[in-house]
């Protein structure tokens, strides 16, 4: 058995690699891409050299090119395919009335454990084309109820545990392999999840992922200027001592949100 993985986010990455390694040592995981883009580029080499789609992909929803069911619009999809998701409750009932499995993020072990004992017993029975399985989740999903963002976050001061509303919060961030919240009065508080996994579940109204590495809010961005590359250079209240860029491919979205 072999597998793709699907994520942008690297610390997701070695999680669900080092579950993998646990649950199931003899599984062998291809390739790891990061976008709708390197995604269809692999599946398509991989066959023009000759190999079979892997049996197993694991695909992240929230790619930085964005939604990842456009991967079945552009190449065909025959492998078994497991969302990794933060979605909430009201939209993983789509996946599962579509039979589509998915592992809520953080992923857990007896989770992932129990999608792969799935795909071993359905493996060599006749199922729906994976193509056809989510044209359905995507109709569902058209005509979900509104999402419940995340209004608080839990976090530890020294011995203490403090409770942070969101729209305290100034901007998020990554520093090698955690991630961080800087509040508008300048404090700084480790939490515990990817930026992934926050840009799921934070209300896009409020809040901007402007690259792999940065959430800001309408509030945090002082000024905005041009940046070689098509891109653009912000300045944060309070100060982030790392480049604010916003990737190119963000820009537009970003100025359209900024004007919201």
């Amino acid at each position: 058995m072999n597998a793709l993985i699907v994520e942008d986010e690297e610390l997701a990455v070695r999680k669900l690699k080092k579950l993998l390694n646990e649950v199931s040592p003899s599984l062998a995981v291809l390739g790891v891409t990061a976008s709708i883009e390197d995604t269809v580029s692999w599946l398509e080499n991989h066959r023009a050299s000759g190999d079979p789609d892997p049996d197993l992909i694991f695909l992240d929803i929230e790619l930085a090119d964005g939604q990842s069911f456009e991967i079945f619009e552009r190449t065909p999809v025959r492998s078994t395919v497991i969302f990794t998701t933060s979605y909430d409750e009201y939209a993983l009932q789509a996946f599962k009335v579509n039979s589509i499995d998915y592992l809520l993020k953080p992923v857990q072990r007896e989770d992932l454990q129990r999608s792969l004992q799935k795909y071993e017993d359905l493996r060599g029975q006749t199922v729906e084309a994976p193509a056809f399985k989510i044209e359905k989740l995507l109709q569902q999903l058209q005509g979900q109820a509104p999402r419940n963002y995340r209004q608080r976050f839990l976090v530890r001061q020294g011995q203490r545990m403090l409770s942070v509303e969101v729209g305290d919060i100034a901007y998020f961030y990554t520093d090698e392999r955690y991630s961080f919240f800087a509040m508008h009065s300048g404090q700084k508080f480790l939490v515990d999840y990817t930026l992934d996994e926050l840009a799921d579940a934070l209300d896009p109204n409020r809040f901007f992922r402007i690259n792999r590495g940065v959430l800001v809010t309408h509030q945090a961005v002082e000024q905005m200027q041009p940046y070689f590359g098509n891109r653009l250079a912000l300045s944060l209240r309070p100060v982030f001592d790392k480049e604010a860029l916003v990737s190119r491919e963000k820009v537009s979205d970003f100025k359209q949100w900024m004007g919201k």
